[in-house]
């Protein structure tokens, strides 16, 4: 089992994507792993879902991953697998149209597969601007020769 989450955050490395939530806390609902981003300044953070199988897939992960995606009002899913997709898997994703943002338009379901992640040969296409996992801390100056005490 624990082997499975070290794949899982692995894959989830090769799309820059962050454990959607601790593997000790139950079911993950769909949702594997999160990237954050800004479409416009001001306006909240929008969601891409990450989904990673290292078993056998088919066409029926995909539809679940639309549901996923229409029940989180996710802006794009990533569905990254060890196998290559079928005609099947292939034509659902087509099916689940195309996400507009301000920075282009995007496939709203895309099926990537760590060989051809690997490989250089697939890229995730979403829009990579203002990305907004974490917000940068202040930076901290010491002033010299002040020590302060403990009490």
């Amino acid at each position: 089992m624990k082997d499975r989450y070290q794949f899982q955050y692995w894959a989830l490395s090769l799309v820059d994507a962050r454990p959607a939530q601790d593997k000790k806390k139950g079911k993950d609902f769909g949702i594997d792993g999160l990237i954050r981003y800004l479409e416009r300044e001001g306006e909240p953070a929008r969601n891409i879902i990450v989904q990673v199988k290292s078993g056998k897939v088919s066409s029926r992960d995909i539809r679940d991953l639309v549901g996923v995606l229409d029940r989180e009002k996710a802006v794009i899913g990533l569905f990254v697998t060890l196998q290559p997709p079928t005609k099947d898997m292939l034509k659902e994703a087509v099916s689940a149209g195309f996400y507009n943002s301000h920075w282009g338009n995007f496939p709203r379901l895309q099926i990537l597969t760590v060989e051809d992640l690997l490989n250089g040969n697939a890229t995730a296409l979403y829009p990579r601007m203002n990305a907004a996992t974490f917000k940068r801390a202040a930076r901290q100056r010491r002033t010299q020769g002040e020590q302060t005490g403990l009490f």
